[in-house]
């Protein structure tokens, strides 16, 4: 008639540490009394004399309350039920060893209030009840491996805090994810330390080597939104433990969340503060997009970005099939339309029918070898497919025009890096008319084609050795996704003009990044060999010629200083070039800065 409402009792009986704790003060009260009388039965076999039961009430309680005491002393009341272990036992036997020893002492100095007591009742005793309290604390383990659903678990730690943090243990606890048995979450933060976060307790972080020892800690889970340095110095001190397994958090919504093996990218990832993404939807929602390049790594992630961010239409250029399909593939809706740049009237073609809103050109030739095997392809490509581009662009009036550059344009050593800057200098310098023309400048992206990540990573999954060109080689790292939205950031806050350059923080030795490789992904010595620089590779990449970058509203776009080049000079340059039989002697005309051992 009255029923309880299930929210208003779900709350209560939902496990708690304090629940836990009262729970097994009042099981032990129980058990114990149950346990004494026993040995009282055992000891008189099963006929106990009506004269030495009058001081058990006595004797009970004072064993009763050593014991509860002595338990909380040696951490009986702390564990995790499902997790009772061997150490765990062996606090407990302790515990009744102080207890059973206290009340021997107490009865000898003070035999008056329990006489008549059999002494031997003490070691009967001891030894029911750490049986029977043992027991019931093994109890729960029991039950869950009999169904098979602790055994496989292995015992594990959190490491950070986040508003996450809650979700990722409730999935963990009712088997949504990965199988591991959380045992302790770790912060650096004091406020959280002695919490309970879903009866798993919080320690301090400096607690870690202790957990691993006690526990047999098998896999630490790092907090994925974790600041980057925070991430890497975590990652360091766990590779000095026993730890076998290192993993991330991943928050897949709301209410579910999951656990990933850490990888070199989230190691590498920048993880920009400043990423305004209210600012790149106002920009991309509702328009029509053209991308050239879109089945490529920077161009299928920018169309992945632009879909996601709501554009209303997606128009998806490559002259590769296969790339395109598979972009196809992860976009339904989008328009495919095989297209090489250099046919300049298809492309206007394609402009002029779908009138787009916003011009993004990805499509280039990057690979730095091949482009140096292949000048003339090189050149032909990236130089005049690119004019074709912007000058379509401009013709047909689309608002926004963005040009993906790349660090190698800066003092470039090679055709590929001298190609791109020379694009830039068209970007800059063509009348833009009713258009706006921005190109924007970074480094290597993880993730991409061609990367050196990928490469690494075969090379161990091998058995190595790893190769690299050169010991003191450096490169500039982002993760594609995140370079992908600050273009189109910077693209958002454009006026037409600019060299946008991304924050490419810190570059990084690639012969640290291969060592860090080996500690994360190889289960023995791999070796790491110098195979000598490739023609046109630099030790060293830049983002900025010199320093007449400006500041932009966000930290992590920079507006590099305008070249001046006479449009026209410049197109004529490049006609020379393009007719010329000493055309890397042309590039170099085109880009002082250009060196390169042939010439």
């Amino acid at each position: 008639m009255y029923a309880i409402k299930k929210e208003l009792l779900v709350p209560f009986l939902a496990p708690s540490n304090t629940k836990r704790v009262f729970f097994f003060i009042f099981a032990d009260t129980f058990l114990s009394l149950i346990t004494l009388y026993g040995a009282y039965l055992l000891r008189f076999n099963f006929s106990i004399p009506e004269g030495f039961l009058a001081p058990f009430w006595h004797v009970a309680l004072s064993i009763i309350v050593l014991k509860l005491t002595a338990t909380a002393l040696f951490g009986g009341y702390t564990f995790i039920w499902r997790f009772f272990a061997l150490n765990d036992a062996k606090k407990l036997f302790f515990a009744h060893l102080l207890t059973y020893t206290l009340f021997a002492f107490i009865f000898l100095l003070f035999p008056e209030p329990f006489s008549p007591f059999p002494r031997s009742v003490i070691i009967i005793d001891l030894f029911l009840s750490f049986t029977l309290l043992g027991a019931l604390r093994f109890s729960k383990r029991l039950i869950m491996e009999s169904s098979g659903n602790i055994s496989k678990l292995k015992p594990s730690i959190i490491i950070g805090i986040s508003p996450n943090t809650d979700t990722l243990i409730k999935s963990l606890l009712k088997g949504d994810c990965y199988p591991l048995a959380i045992i302790a979450v770790l912060d650096k933060n004091q406020n959280m330390v002695g919490s309970t976060i879903h009866n798993i307790k919080v320690y301090d972080f400096t607690q870690l080597q202790n957990l691993i020892a006690k526990h047999t800690i098998v896999t630490a889970v790092i907090e994925g939104s974790l600041p980057q340095e925070a991430l890497q110095q975590i990652y360091a001190q766990l590779k000095e433990t026993s730890i076998q397994e290192i993993k991330r958090s991943v928050n897949l919504d709301d209410t579910m969340s999951s656990v990933e093996p850490l990888c070199i990218e989230d190691l590498l990832a920048r993880h920009p503060k400043d990423l305004d993404t209210q600012t790149i939807g106002d920009f991309i929602r509702g328009k029509t997009i053209v991308i050239t390049g879109a089945g490529g790594s920077i161009g299928s992630e920018i169309a992945l970005q632009c879909h996601r961010f709501g554009a209303f239409k997606l128009i998806l250029i490559d002259h590769s099939e296969y790339n395109l399909y598979q972009i196809g593939e992860k976009i339904p809706s989008a328009q495919l339309r095989l297209c090489n740049i250099l046919d300049k009237p298809m492309f206007d073609s394609i402009i002029g029918t779908e009138q787009p809103d916003i011009l993004i050109h990805a499509a280039a030739y990057k690979h730095v070898p091949l482009c140096e095997a292949n000048l003339h392809a090189a050149i032909t490509n990236n130089i005049i497919g690119s004019c074709n581009v912007i000058d379509s662009a401009i013709d047909h009036n689309i608002s926004k025009i963005v040009i993906i550059s790349t660090d190698k344009a800066v003092r470039p050593t090679n055709i590929m890096g001298t190609t791109k800057r020379i694009v830039e200098l068209y970007a800059q310098n063509v009348d833009p008319r009713n258009s706006e023309i921005v190109a924007v400048r970074f480094g290597n992206v993880l993730g991409s084609s061609g990367s050196v990540i990928p490469k690494f990573k075969e090379q161990i999954d091998a058995g190595g050795p790893i190769t690299l060109t050169h010991p003191e080689i450096t490169r500039y790292f982002m993760l594609i996704h995140e370079a992908c939205q600050l273009v189109l950031q910077a693209a958002a806050i454009a006026r037409g003009g600019e060299l946008f350059i991304l924050d490419m923080g810190k570059p990084i030795k690639i012969i640290d990044l291969a060592r860090t490789m080996i500690r994360l992904y190889a289960h023995k010595e791999i070796e790491i060999c110098t195979t000598g620089l490739r023609p046109g590779e630099k030790l060293y990449e830049e983002l900025l010629m010199d320093e007449s970058e400006q500041k932009t509203a966000f930290d992590s776009i920079m507006i590099a200083g305008s070249t001046v080049y006479p449009i026209d000079q410049l197109r004529n340059d490049i006609e020379k070039l393009l007719l010329s039989d000493e055309p890397i002697k042309y590039l170099k005309y085109i880009v002082p800065e250009f060196t390169n051992p042939a010439v």
